[in-house]
């Protein structure tokens, strides 16, 4: 299995958490584009995420793909109710930056600014000073709730639901916060055994 790993010997890896893009690489081979069957872009559900190694990873289990990416869909861009975007990627990018993926982290920091371009010097804050720098208490409750279902879910209770309910969340923006950061928990820690992130371009 060793012999299978790829290396990136002169790879320049970003060590700082940032709003900026970034690229990612795989430790394993992704399945080649041209070898891309039509279940594998029923998998992939956007026939344009084919260009991300990531995902050509990932589709090597089309079917698994294909239900995470319908669930990742659903938990950010089903606004019809429930909690703003700008906050379900605040959740998400509170949790990356909990567990130290800056590839997610950048991700959702950057579309936590992009939905909320007022607030982007409070999403830097997060990355720099961490889930402890000073927000508001709408924006410290759900930092806090991520940043505990993601150390653990048994760190997250009534305490952090109460919080939410206090600076005006109802039943579903709870969830969304939960799901965001709970989604987002398991996905980090799936690209962060699978490869790693690097400058933009970069391979």
């Amino acid at each position: 299995m060793a012999d299978q790993v790829i290396r990136y010997p002169e790879l320049s890896t970003p060590n700082t958490f940032t709003q900026d893009e970034l690229g990612w690489v795989p430790w394993l081979e992704p399945k080649p584009s041209s070898e891309l069957t039509e279940d594998d872009y029923a998998g992939l559900v956007e026939r344009g995420r084919a260009a991300s190694p990531y995902f050509r990873l990932l589709v090597r289990d089309p079917v698994v793909l294909g239900a995470r990416t319908r669930a990742d869909n659903d938990i950010f861009y089903n606004t019809d109710a429930g909690l703003a975007r700008a906050e379900r990627e605040l959740s998400a990018a509170a949790t990356s930056r909990t567990n130290g993926c800056l590839y997610c982290a950048s991700v959702h920091s950057r579309f936590a600014s992009i939905q909320a371009p007022s607030r982007r010097d409070d999403v830097q804050r997060l990355l720099d000073a961490g889930i402890d720098g000073e927000q508001d208490e709408r924006w410290t409750a759900i930092i806090e709730a991520a940043a505990a279902l993601t150390a653990t879910p048994s760190h997250f209770g009534r305490a952090h639901v109460d919080a939410l309910r206090g600076v005006g969340l109802d039943d579903q923006a709870i969830l969304d916060v939960i799901q965001s950061a709970a989604f987002f928990n398991w996905a980090n820690r799936l690209m962060l055994s699978l490869g790693e992130p690097t400058a933009l371009n970069e391979r």
